[in-house]
């Protein structure tokens, strides 16, 4: 195949997208070494594809990078070999005492750098996730459909505010948000407000 063939042939877009066979990738570098019109054509298309997820990019909430960091630093200890361990469910008479197994941890602790929130999965299941969030400032306005969320206050102070009823939590205080009803926290106290969150399916 000549390099006018391979550069029309739509084989540098899959090379770009990791999407060839091991023969048809070794075709493609094998060219690159041979031709500097195929670099730049393959420079070309990154910077293409590039532009392109910019574009259609979708915005992600400020608590949607957060929760991701978190998912992927409990599927990196469970993998590691860390046994899952079911979290007590949160209720009105919940303690903080009840989550010192992990409140305690020295990998369960707040970072000294972090954006806005933070988040450490204690457990997750099919049932529910558990975890322990720290957030400094606010959060977004949001409505659960499929998922209940309760919150059980560690340390600082915040205000939780359900539909236009503003709760005052400390350090001890338990909420359930309801389904289908807007809410959003803002935090009251100067340091961040650290919580055991629950999100259960509904």
């Amino acid at each position: 195949m000549s390099i006018d063939q391979i550069i029309h042939s739509g084989l540098l877009e899959l090379y770009v997208i990791g999407d060839l066979s091991e023969s048809e990738a070794l075709l493609v570098e094998d060219a690159m070494a041979q031709d500097d019109a195929i670099k730049q054509e393959i420079a070309e298309i990154e910077k293409a594809m590039e532009a392109l997820a910019f574009i259609n990019a979708v915005p992600v909430s400020s608590t949607g990078k957060p929760m991701l960091l978190s998912a992927v630093n409990f599927i990196d200890r469970i993998q590691k070999g860390e046994a899952p361990v079911s979290a007590p469910s949160l209720h009105p008479n919940s303690k903080i005492s009840d989550f010192s197994q992990w409140l305690e941890r020295e990998d369960m602790q707040e970072p000294n750098e972090y954006e806005s929130m933070h988040g450490r999965i204690i457990n997750s299941d099919e049932e529910k996730t558990t975890l322990i969030v720290w957030l400094k400032d606010k959060s977004p306005d949001e409505i659960h459909t499929d998922e209940y969320e309760k919150f059980l206050v560690v340390e600082g102070t915040c205000d939780i505010k359900i539909d236009n009823t503003i709760h005052s939590l400390k350090a001890g205080d338990y909420l359930a948000i309801p389904l289908f009803v807007n809410h959003s926290i803002e935090v009251t106290s100067d340091i961040p407000c650290k919580v055991i969150l629950e999100r259960a399916a509904a």
